[in-house]
């Protein structure tokens, strides 16, 4: 199979997997009744471990492969000039298990640290509107990180798929690996905050899931990328001090009387 013909069937199946990834989400999120849809605004989802991190991973594919294409498709291109040469191939693939592995550690801890907030939530009795500003003060944080030297230096690792081939390339299976779960690291280093924003947006939120990828997209392939990178961050600080002020304005927030009623 000629190079470029190589190239377009893998960056079709990033498209087609993507976007299967987005119709489970959108019909797990229309195809539930009332009750399994205050569920879905709970940390956890209502979920026990395995089934939230299953959850998870398809959330992951779905907003990063779109982001994570670019060095992917950089990746094989170096790949097969090194099969054209008579040199040893190493599958795509094996560098994209790489990267998901990262993202499946992080939903480790993100269940973890969501199943905690549950449990302490219950333990100390916060009233519906304690727990949209604290939600709100986990904005202001993740509008903080965005304007952080380590945001940007992390972002910058992601805009560059040609110097992150030239300062991290790896040979072989494991090197594949290796370069996958580097990579995976500096993408979430660049976006982890960005996806536990989420909790207090509605981790099954779908429209703040499809703004959350176009904003990963932006800041990577944008000429302004950085730029975006701020100008998110001031807005999502603007936000979290209004949650702080109205706590109305978190779309998770449930009044008092409805969440008795439920």
């Amino acid at each position: 199979m000629a190079p470029t013909l190589q190239r377009n069937v893998i960056l079709a199946l990033l498209i087609v997997i993507a976007a299967a990834a987005w119709a489970l989400l959108v019909w797990q999120r229309i195809g539930n009744d009332a009750d399994m849809r205050m569920e879905m605004y709970s940390p956890t989802m209502g979920m026990k471990a395995p089934l939230f991190l299953a959850v998870w991973m398809i959330m992951m594919v779905a907003m990063m492969f779109p982001t994570a294409a670019p060095m992917i498709l950089t990746f094989h291109q170096v790949q097969a000039g090194k099969q054209g040469r008579g040199e040893t191939f190493v599958s795509t693939w094996v560098f994209v298990a790489g990267y998901l592995l990262v993202w499946g550690v992080m939903g480790i801890l993100a269940f973890a640290g969501a199943a905690g907030s549950e449990m302490l939530a219950e333990h100390v009795g916060l009233s519906t509107a304690t727990a949209a500003r604290i939600g709100g003060a986990l904005l202001m944080i993740v509008g903080a990180y965005q304007l952080s030297p380590l945001k940007d230096l992390c972002l910058a690792k992601c805009r560059t798929p040609v110097g992150f081939i030239l300062t991290s390339w790896r040979d072989g299976q494991w090197g594949a690996v290796r370069m996958g779960l580097e990579h995976g690291l500096f993408c979430l280093g660049c976006c982890w905050l960005l996806f536990l924003a989420l909790f207090p947006l509605g981790i099954m939120n779908v429209a703040a899931m499809a703004v959350v990828t176009l904003l990963v997209f932006a800041e990577k392939t944008r000429p302004s990328g950085e730029r975006i990178a701020k100008v998110s961050g001031v807005a999502l600080l603007l936000y979290g001090t209004a949650v702080l002020v109205f706590p109305q304005a978190l779309p998770t927030f449930q009044p008092a009387d409805a969440m008795m009623m439920n």
